[in-house]
């Protein structure tokens, strides 16, 4: 797993370093970050329905 997450890291400084002008180096940034903005939206979405569940019993 962490040898994945080096290479994945490498790739985009990569990209980065290779980027034509700035609106391409915030395209890599922002979608380097999307996954975990979706597992933190999905993790608040279980938090909030089991916190309701919770309320009904």
């Amino acid at each position: 797993m962490t040898i994945l997450t080096l290479v994945q890291q490498a790739n985009i400084e990569e990209k980065l370093k290779n980027a034509t002008d700035n609106s391409y180096q915030i395209g890599i940034i922002i979608g380097s970050f999307i996954p975990f903005v979706v597992l933190i939206g999905l993790a608040y979405w279980m938090y909030t329905s089991a916190k309701k569940r919770d309320k009904e019993l």
